[in-house]
């Protein structure tokens, strides 16, 4: 097998020079560079990643770190980043740590010995705890925004405000928003965002904390149904699901007796085409996660902390389509 000595001396330079020539071609001439890469591939050389990531101080991996698996919304970031990563030659390690206590933080501190970089998701530790994650390795936070940190979120905030003006302009005068864990911050920026958009134009009634499960939204739909509301929007799709589900054995048909927001997939599947659906691209948000990472850990000097908001589609029905309340 060739070796970058032999790499080095067709090329008629120092095997230092070739390797920062392979490796690092902004720091060598371009004639050089073409040279090295020329010889390189007519010998048939290939750089062995990991020897060249040690030599470097690095691994080679990074780690993508979610607070839970039992979270669909988590599965398809993953996927777009582990395509990501793959593309810059980095191996992707997936980690469970909600970063809710101090031990949770021990034990991401003693992982940064082994890895590049961090993706962190960590919707449920506070501030203080996530701000100290993200000063281990270069980190991009994901579906969070802290002041100094670089982060990629999918805009759902807007989303939820959007789909609440609809229900009001379709004649819903008591939205139900079902929300996560009340300490969530992407939660905090629903809540937010749709208490702007139904504030003086209808009630709106908050049920949370709901964990993201089929089973939560057969549990809360008894009390959407004596709530008074006529439209709901649930945060998670496996939670709009249950809702759909225990309202028909309750007898409230959806969407004539109750109008419901939920993923488009899963609305075509279930006939429901009179309501607004949101989507979102997992998979691009860790695509573009992974993406701010690489650059950051790349780069060879301080910048600015980048932040990155993902617009989330809403679809709507085609005008005379919309779901009406009853009443």
């Amino acid at each position: 097998m060739p070796t970058l000595d032999d790499v080095a001396r067709a090329a008629g330079v120092s095997k230092s020079t070739a390797s920062r020539a392979l490796s690092r071609p902004a720091l060598v001439a371009p004639e050089t560079v073409l040279r090295v890469r020329q010889s390189a591939e007519r010998l048939g050389f290939v750089p062995n990643r990991a020897a060249t990531a040690l030599a470097r101080g690095r691994t080679g991996i990074v780690a993508v770190v979610v607070p839970t698996l039992e979270n669909a919304f988590f599965t398809p970031i993953i996927g777009g980043a582990q395509h990501r990563a793959a593309e810059s030659g980095l191996q992707l390690t997936v980690v469970v740590n909600a970063l809710r206590d101090d031990s949770d933080l021990d034990s991401l501190t003693q992982l940064s010995a082994q890895v590049d970089g961090f993706l962190l998701t960590a919707p449920l530790g506070s501030e203080s705890r996530t701000l100290a994650a993200c000063q281990l390795k270069p980190t991009v936070l994901v579906d969070r925004e802290i002041a100094g940190v670089s982060s990629v979120i999918a805009d759902t905030a807007t989303a939820f405000a959007a789909v609440a003006r609809h229900f009001i302009r379709g004649g819903h005068q008591r939205i139900a928003l079902v929300g996560g864990s009340n300490r969530s911050w992407q939660n905090e920026q629903r809540i937010a965002a749709v208490r702007a958009a139904t504030a003086g134009l209808a009630e709106l009634a908050i049920f949370d904390p709901m964990p993201p499960t089929f089973a939560a939204g057969t549990e809360i739909a008894p009390a959407l149904a004596e709530s008074g509301a006529t439209a709901v929007i649930p945060y998670a799709t496996a939670l709009g699901l249950g809702i759909v589900f225990a309202l028909g054995a309750r007898g409230v048909a959806v969407p004539d007796g109750m109008a419901i927001t939920i993923e488009r997939q899963v609305a075509a599947a279930l006939g429901l085409t009179t309501m607004p659906t949101i989507d979102v691209d997992g998979a691009e948000l860790g695509r573009t996660a992974m993406s701010a990472l690489h650059d950051l850990m790349t780069r060879d000097t301080a910048e600015t902390a980048a932040r990155l908001r993902l617009p989330v589609p809403v679809v709507f029905p085609p005008p005379g389509d919309e779901a009406a309340p009853r009443g």
